[in-house]
């Protein structure tokens, strides 16, 4: 683990100083006799025992696919295309609302099977996730009394049958998730229009983080919430709330920000729908994660020839992405913390030595090292540059690493 942690953007190859380490890494992920749950569940509970300090806990979860189209690994299946192979994740993500990863609670891995003569996909429906998510987070609510747990996920998630199980449990987790349905509601109305047909709650502003194709921009909402019911599938109604988050002066050629949210929480204050909202926001910080294991972790050029091998890896580098979006996190929310919590001496000297400043003479905090090992990794640290993000402190990782190798390996050598 500490040689992925270490060189998040390596090959399993790389990562290895030598072709022994290599062949044990092979072997290791090889080895029918280890699961990667078996992989995560230390992590799983060092990630539980961080929820504890923390009044609410926001659990995002979500799908992404991994496209290992062009490889002959065995278990593999289509994707969104039936020609294209790969495999799908979807993890449980523990955040805090203030945005500090905790880490990943749970997972789920397959490969989907080919649609059948009749164009029927056999195997169990891909919904059933969700609501088995939900019931995991309900069930780790039970372990932890002094801790609200939040289930948020986005349009996927809007299946009445999650919320009916939520309700039949006597919802020992909140839930949000982002609509898609439209619903007829009690009144003999559509849901959204129904919902907005009332006076604003009030507004929101924050700035939309840039995307692949478009730029940050300021945007201004004005926020509806209503108390409603819904059909809840098996004869009888179910009580929802409904929060609708619409822009308004959205620049030309931008089209409006609009989210319609559905949760189990009554609201009945401006502060309450703004505090929804911004749990929902927080749910980008999977994105980020996911980015991280497809594009820093590279998990899509892994080359191991059985998805169970596959698995393995990926469960490793779950536990690698995470590191390197709590440092970042932590650098920016909590910059003056002591850096020796969160690197060893070595590394500290390294990342110095790497971007040629002298070691300070009072301990450096975390905010100026992880500056330090994103400088290494392409930051340029200007004032309009702002905090570095999870790309640079990747790259950065590895080459501090190898100094702090060198150094206790000249420092052994010497000694």
């Amino acid at each position: 683990m500490e040689r992925f942690t270490a060189k998040p953007t390596a090959s399993i190859p790389e990562a290895c100083d030598s072709w022994s380490e290599t062949c044990a890494a092979y072997r290791f992920l090889a080895n029918e006799d280890v699961s990667w749950e078996a992989i995560l569940a230390p992590h799983w509970e060092r990630s539980r025992e961080r929820m504890q300090a923390h009044p609410v806990v926001l659990c995002i979860q979500d799908t992404t696919e991994l496209d290992f189209n062009g490889q002959e690994a065995e278990g593999l299946g289509p994707l969104n295309y039936e020609a294209r192979r790969g495999m799908y994740l979807h993890p449980t993500y523990a955040v805090t609302p203030t945005r500090e990863p905790l880490g990943v609670l749970d997972a789920w891995m397959w490969a989907r099977a080919k649609r059948g003569k009749d164009g029927v996909r056999p195997g169990q429906k891909e919904s059933a996730r969700w609501i088995e998510g939900y019931e995991r987070v309900a069930e780790m609510a039970a372990t932890l009394p002094g801790t609200r747990l939040v289930y948020v996920a986005d349009r996927e998630a809007d299946v009445v049958a999650l919320m009916r199980r939520a309700r039949d449990l006597g919802t020992p987790a909140d839930w949000l998730v982002r609509a898609t349905h439209n619903r007829s509601v009690d009144v003999g109305e559509k849901l959204w229009e129904h919902t907005c047909s009332g006076t604003a709650l009030g507004e929101i502003s924050f700035t939309m983080p840039a995307r692949e194709d478009q730029k940050a921009r300021a945007v201004r909402q004005q926020l509806w919430a209503r108390q409603v019911e819904i059909a809840d599938g098996k004869g009888g109604r179910l009580g929802v709330t409904c929060v609708v988050a619409r822009e308004v002066g959205a620049p030309a050629g931008s089209e409006p920000v609009e989210w319609r949210l559905l949760t189990n929480r009554p609201i009945e204050t401006v502060e309450q729908a703004v505090e929804l909202i911004e749990w929902y926001r927080a749910r980008w910080e999977i994105e980020i994660y996911f980015h991280v294991i497809k594009n820093g972790c590279k998990v899509e050029a892994l080359q191991l020839s059985a998805i169970d091998r596959i698995e393995r890896a990926l469960a490793l580098f779950m536990v690698v992405a995470w590191r390197v979006t709590y440092l970042m996190r932590m650098g920016r929310t909590c910059p003056d913390l002591d850096a020796a919590l969160f690197f060893d001496p070595d590394e500290i000297r390294g990342a110095h030595l790497l971007t040629k400043k002298k070691m300070p003479a009072s301990p450096p905090t975390l905010n100026e090292i992880v500056r330090l090992i994103a400088q290494v990794g392409g930051f340029l640290g200007r004032k309009s540059d702002g905090e570095p993000g999870v790309k640079t402190i990747w790259r950065g990782l590895s080459q501090v690493h190898a100094a702090a190798e060198t150094l206790r390996a000249l420092r052994d050598g010497l000694g």
